[in-house]
C-alpha cells in the first residue's frame, strides 16, 4: 500500500472513532435518561401512594425487598442528584468530541453549540429589568 493510500485509511480510521465515541455518547445519555424517568416516576408513585404502611416493596435486582418508605425517597433522590450529574458531564463532553468530530471532518465550528441556559438568578434579574 502506497504513502497517500495509507494516509487515507489512517484519516478515516480517525474519523470513524470519533464519531463512534460521539454516537456512544449520546447512546449512555438516551439511557441515564430513561433511568432517570424511571425515577421520577418511582418517586411520583411514592408521594401519591395511599397505604398506611411505613414500608414499600423496592425492586433490587431479580427481588422486591421491603424498605423503610423514607429511606426509598432519600436512595430514589440521591440516584437522580448522581444521573443528573453523569448527564450533564456527558453532555459538556458531548460538545467537546462533536467539535472534534468537525474539526477532523473539515467542517467549521459549530456556531450557537456551546450556549448555556441562564440561571434562575438570572433570569429573576431580567425579569425583574424587564418589569422596570
Amino acid at each position: 500500500m502506497d504513502a497517500v493510500s495509507q494516509r487515507v485509511l489512517e484519516y478515516m480510521t480517525e474519523v470513524e472513532e470519533a464519531a463512534e465515541d460521539v454516537l456512544t455518547t449520546k447512546q449512555q445519555i438516551v439511557d441515564l435518561d430513561t433511568k432517570r424517568n424511571r425515577n421520577r416516576e418511582a418517586l411520583n408513585a411514592l408521594r401519591h401512594e395511599m397505604s398506611d404502611s411505613e414500608k414499600v416493596k423496592v425492586c433490587f435486582g431479580n427481588m422486591f425487598i421491603k424498605f423503610p418508605k423514607l429511606k426509598t425517597k432519600e436512595m430514589i433522590q440521591k440516584d437522580q442528584e448522581q444521573l443528573d450529574k453523569e448527564i450533564n458531564d456527558l453532555r459538556k463532553a458531548l460538545k467537546a468530541k462533536v467539535n472534534c468530530l468537525h474539526e477532523l471532518q473539515g467542517k467549521p465550528e459549530l456556531r450557537g453549540y456551546n450556549l448555556s441556559p441562564l440561571s434562575t438568578d438570572e433570569i429573576k434579574a431580567i425579569n425583574s429589568l424587564i418589569k422596570r
